[in-house]
């Protein structure tokens, strides 16, 4: 059993959802936080209510799209000898159901800026201090999404597409190091997730998942924990994660 007590994990998209529920189950057994989102308020929230853990949490207001900033938490981290054992690559979102021929620039930027080019940002900073000390692990949520494409998904499918080839090169690129990269492949996860591409309308996302029992932000991270856990030999690249009432995007059972 490889054990996470006492190791440096960062975490983005920590306010809210998957990377909330990670956060706590990693603080839960004994491992030292840094914590990054757009909200910093919800993330202040978060560290109290994981003050009785005794792990150190560090926070950081930041959008995995801002470069520069990315950079100065990069150069802080490292300077304060925060460097991380395990990154958790969570932040991410998607935009609307148009066809491709409708789409909104302004959605797929934000995709494509958040799901590839924060991912990229966040990754180049981090890792070369990993490959520094050769020994780390890279966490990258991806998606079913990045496996098979469906019905108004298009761009936000080529990201989590570009997300799961990412994974791959990251592990070629780190072979003859003891760097592990895994690739974690949600299906239907009940979160924000919807609430956002759906720009706040609560009852458009919860037809989403209704009739049928969806996976919970609380599955992921006993994933994610699960793999961080694996003998220092084993390194599983992808998981794949569906409810048990959904074999496949176009395979649902609804009650």
């Amino acid at each position: 059993m490889n054990t996470i007590t006492g190791k440096i994990a960062l975490v983005t998209g920590a306010s809210a959802g998957i990377g909330e529920a990670t956060a706590r189950l990693l603080a839960q057994k004994g491992c030292n936080l840094i914590l990054l989102a757009r909200r910093i308020e919800r993330l202040e929230e978060l560290k109290k209510s994981l003050s009785s853990f005794g792990v150190s949490i560090t926070l950081y207001q930041a959008d995995v799209r801002d470069r520069r900033r990315v950079a100065e938490i990069a150069t802080e981290v490292k300077e304060k000898n925060l460097i991380p054992d395990i990154l958790v690559n969570n932040a991410g979102l998607s935009r609307g159901l148009q066809k491709l021929y409708e789409g909104s620039y302004e959605d797929w930027d934000d995709m494509i800026d958040t799901n590839i080019k924060g991912l990229l940002n966040i990754t180049r900073e981090i890792l070369p201090l990993m490959v520094q000390r050769n020994q780390g692990h890279v966490i990258n949520l991806g998606s079913v999404a990045g496996h098979t494409v469906y019905p108004g998904g298009n761009v936000y499918n080529a990201t989590k597409f570009a997300e799961k080839a990412l994974s791959e090169a990251m592990n070629v690129d780190l072979v003859g190091t003891n760097i592990k990269i895994t690739s974690i492949d949600p299906g239907a996860v009940e979160t924000e997730f919807s609430t956002v591409r759906f720009r706040g309308n609560k009852l458009q996302a919860q037809k989403v998942y209704e009739g049928y029992h969806p996976l919970v932000a609380e599955d992921i991270a006993d994933a994610i924990l699960y793999v961080l856990q694996t003998p220092l030999h084993v390194n599983i690249t992808t998981l794949i994660i569906q409810p048990l009432a959904n074999r496949n995007l176009y395979v649902k059972h609804r009650q």
